[in-house]
């Protein structure tokens, strides 16, 4: 299994939370184990704490650290650094190499990402060269990183599970 961690640049105040709720959410659910912000309200926290509490797992938001700290820090861990870009290569161009990859820090950009970050970065990659959602972006990556087998994951510890239907819905509880 890979080890992937997402690193959210900037915080657009106020209509930024719901933003970031989802980023977390998408990080989360497609694989990743963490995301860094750099600041976020404590609802959003509280919001992906309840959801690991209901659905399961352990992914976690971690708040306060400097992005600079956080690429230096995945770079001595051996993460490669990943910066999700609409300036980038494109992800069907270099999605081999980074499948080939087992640990990454996934960087994606709020507000105007800084130039350094496009220099400490081992890979820029556009899912599109048009403007388009951070969020989208995010979950396009990490299904394409993953070869689509983020989508078997199950989560240990959940007290709801969905069981798929074709009509309404099936939840159960464990």
């Amino acid at each position: 299994m890979k080890s992937i961690v997402v690193l959210r640049l900037g915080q657009r105040y106020v209509r930024d939370d719901r933003t970031l709720t989802h980023l977390c959410l998408v990080s989360r659910a497609l694989g990743a184990e963490a995301i860094y912000l750099e600041d976020a309200e404590k609802d959003v926290t509280e919001t992906l704490d309840q959801v690991n509490r209901t659905w399961g797992g352990d992914f976690r938001v971690i708040l306060g650290e400097p992005w600079r700290g956080v690429i230096r820090a995945a770079k001595k861990e051996g993460r490669s650094v990943v910066h999700l870009t609409m300036y980038g290569m494109p992800i069907q161009d270099v999605a081999p190499q980074l499948r080939g990859l087992d640990k990454m820090l996934l960087v994606v950009g709020g507000p105007k990402v800084p130039g350094r970050v496009y220099h400490e970065a081992d890979f820029n990659v556009a899912v599109t060269s048009q403007p388009h959602s951070e969020v989208a972006a995010l979950a396009i990556a990490l299904h394409e990183i993953q070869n689509g087998e983020e989508l078997k994951r199950t989560f240990q510890k959940s007290k709801l599970r969905i069981l798929p239907s074709p009509r309404g819905k099936r939840v159960v509880e464990d």
